[in-house]
């Protein structure tokens, strides 16, 4: 496992060795036990430049099943780690645009299926391009593996529609959509086609944590007594298990590895079929607000 960033802005948080800073990437860019992945919102962002050696994924077409609805397969994201030349040593460094919103949907899938060490650069894409560091658009030259994941997948950061209905009213519930959407007057972020529910709302007994607010300006992660204080504002605590959710499971994922990697909580799990599954399902309860 390569040596874990020692800046002590990272020390407060429960798990500092899941975040590295744009100083540590750019001083591990070359290390051959080191892989950057870069997952953007903007699919074309990568072609456009991107940090040397990286390796782009694309997660619209990569990152999940394009026939069933469900997150890539064991065997792609396998396939997709062996391309990137991964191997279950390697220390993976995800980051993307839009403050690491689907570099954090990358980072759970990763610790889904298994792979151990696995960190986001704080601040993302926007950091590195705001430091004027250097960028590239030459494809990174790379040795494939014969990757494999081992054991099992962790159900324990996963959870599904039929569990999240017994857990209304027992968990933490959090949507971290718009305030739109959590009342139902949008389906979708502003700009995005509204699309993909029958039905507007959110859960009942959610409370409405919009990811976006658990970030600076600059797209690195508030202090872990700032995000403290915004989830235990809402009610959020350690105590209880804690479920988040969003429209299709990437925002969630956000706010879920803030939750579980930098505050501690001890039982933080991502709802992935999130509003689109849960918002078109027959005689599930919808509050609107």
């Amino acid at each position: 496992m390569t040596q874990a960033t020692t800046d002590p802005n990272l020390q407060q948080y429960a798990h500092p060795e899941v975040l590295v800073t744009t100083d540590w990437v750019d001083e591990h860019k070359n290390d051959p036990n080191v892989r950057l992945l870069e997952v953007d919102v903007d699919t074309k962002a990568y072609d456009q430049g991107h940090i040397p050696g990286a390796v782009g994924l694309n997660w619209q077409t990569q990152l999940q099943d394009t026939t069933v609805r469900d997150m890539a397969s064991r065997e792609d994201l396998e396939q997709l780690l062996g391309q990137a030349g991964v191997t279950p040593e390697t220390t993976v460094v995800v980051y993307g645009d839009n403050n690491n919103w689907f570099a954090t949907w990358a980072f759970w899938q990763f610790k889904y299926y298994g792979h151990q060490d696995v960190r986001v650069m704080n601040g993302g894409r926007a950091k590195w391009l705001a430091e004027g560091r250097e960028l590239t658009t030459d494809a990174p030259q790379v040795q494939p593996t014969q990757y494999s994941f081992s054991g099992q997948p962790d159900e324990s950061i996963r959870i599904y529609r039929d569990e999240v209905l017994q857990k209304i009213g027992q968990a933490n519930l959090v949507d971290v959509r718009s305030p739109k959407e959590f009342s139902g007057e949008l389906l979708a972020p502003e700009g995005i086609p509204q699309e993909g529910a029958q039905r507007g709302g959110h859960i009942p007994g959610a409370a409405n944590i919009p990811w976006g607010q658990a970030v600076n300006e600059d797209g690195t992660f508030k202090s872990a007594d700032d995000l403290r204080s915004l989830y235990e504002g809402k009610g959020i605590t350690p105590d209880k298990e804690t479920v988040a959710y969003c429209r299709i499971g990437e925002r969630s994922s956000h706010s879920w590895f803030v939750l579980k990697y930098l505050l501690g909580y001890p039982d933080v799990r991502n709802y992935d079929g999130s509003w689109t599954e849960w918002g078109s399902s027959v005689r599930v309860p919808v509050e609107k607000s």
